[in-house]
């Protein structure tokens, strides 16, 4: 096989090099993070103190509100960690007792799969919230028939892709490499 010319080898270079431009975007869902532990933390500030005043579905709706905010933010976890590794660089921090033990072990195909897997749970969540508020006569969202109905148009349509993502990876896990 023939070298490659100087001028192939210094452009590929600069291609691989260019994953680092995925850095800020990193950086950019740390801040999303600490956003949504800001609002967390919010939430939990103004429900605490009105505890003992709540009836059970409103703690409940407090409640999934503050699950649904932690899955969120579990899902940014997954997307930096294994984003970074995947496509930039590895996480160079040891073997801390406390490192995950997913890091490093989920290829792409695994994060599409977290990936829908945490916005079916989150929409599903948002669903029965809004499904628990039928009939409350002071709904703090008020929604329509219509509205319902697309809000289980997308969660379906959530879970149909969540289930077509696994066949497809499933189907080319069984075909031959080329």
């Amino acid at each position: 096989m023939a070298p490659k010319p100087d001028i192939e080898k210094r452009f590929e270079r600069g291609v691989f090099a260019s994953r680092w431009l995925m850095a800020p975007m990193y950086l950019g869902l740390i801040v999303a993070l600490a956003m949504l532990a800001i609002v967390l933390v919010r939430e939990l500030i103004h429900y605490a103190p009105q505890v003992f005043s709540m009836s059970a579905e409103d703690v409940i709706l407090t409640v999934l509100t503050l699950v649904d905010l932690t899955l969120a933010g579990n899902l940014l976890l997954i997307v930096l960690f294994s984003g970074y590794e995947n496509f930039v660089s590895k996480l160079d921090i040891g073997e801390t007792e406390d490192r995950p033990s997913w890091m490093g072990t989920v290829d792409f195909s695994g994060l599409k799969m977290k990936l829908i897997a945490s916005i079916v749970a989150i929409s599903a969540i948002d669903l029965l919230k809004r499904f628990m508020q039928i009939g409350d006569a002071r709904p703090e969202e008020p929604f329509s028939e219509p509205h319902l109905f697309w809000l289980v148009t997308i969660h379906l349509t959530f879970v149909a892709s969540g289930v077509l993502l696994a066949l497809m990876d499933w189907l080319a896990a069984r075909t031959s490499k080329h």
